[in-house]
């Protein structure tokens, strides 16, 4: 598989509208403040993430319960669930389909890199409009982006290299900042507008309707250097 052309992917907030349904599935326990609760969770995240090992259905559980206890937003115990329980419920964004079609009808190999327990995942694959030829999970390789893991776990099933790779992401922390540790060209499919630095990724784009044309642009970049 090394001679291939691959294209990794983030999933959540990528291809799959992670933002939308988690936003929703806070909306009959927060009401109002639920899109304050979602910002809140996101550095709860964080925190869960950088330390010792826990399933990511834990991580959304008990980053929740926190982001409520900083936000000061009331949430009965059992509602900590609320990411979890909506989980199978989450689309796929509209423009990932077309979009991975000629990606696939180019030549590329697809592959997924997500923060994600095996399980969840499970939930979310028979809606991605394509087929991925691997995915490595957080479960997989016991440790979440930003940490390099699922980018080496990756380069170590196929032999992809940076001549040869390209990584896809939304998030600039989870995703772009790692792909510029390992060396990797990236294209930022920035949907959320979060002002981070673009430079690191050699090309921005909002939305995956513009994919096919900034991955023909990349390919033709040099690596970075080894």
């Amino acid at each position: 598989m090394g001679g291939d052309r691959w294209l990794t992917f983030d999933c959540y907030g990528t291809i799959a509208d992670w933002n939308t349904c988690m936003r929703q599935a806070l909306e009959p326990v927060a009401g109002d403040h639920a899109a304050m609760l979602l910002t809140a969770y996101h550095q709860a995240e964080l925190i869960f993430e950088a330390g010792p090992w826990r399933a990511y259905r834990d991580v959304l559980t008990d980053g929740l319960a926190l982001a409520a206890r900083r936000a000061g937003v009331p949430l009965p115990g059992p509602e900590a669930g609320a990411f979890v329980a909506a989980w199978p419920t989450m689309t796929v964004f509209d423009d990932a389909g077309p979009a991975l079609t000629a990606l696939v009808e180019a030549g590329w190999r697809l592959a997924i890199l997500t923060n994600c327990d095996d399980d969840l995942f499970a939930t979310t694959a028979p809606r991605l409009p394509a087929a991925f030829d691997v995915v490595v999970t957080a479960e997989q390789v016991r440790s979440y982006k930003p940490d390099l893991g699922h980018f080496r776990r990756f380069a170590e099933l196929t032999g992809a290299t940076q001549a040869n790779w390209i990584h896809v992401a939304n998030s600039w922390v989870h995703d772009i900042l790692p792909a510029a540790r390992m060396g990797v060209r990236s294209i930022w499919v920035d949907r959320d507008l979060t002002g981070h630095p673009a430079k690191l990724a050699e090309r921005r784009i909002t939305a995956m309707r513009r994919l096919p044309d900034a991955v023909a642009d990349v390919s033709v970049l040099p690596a970075w250097p080894s």
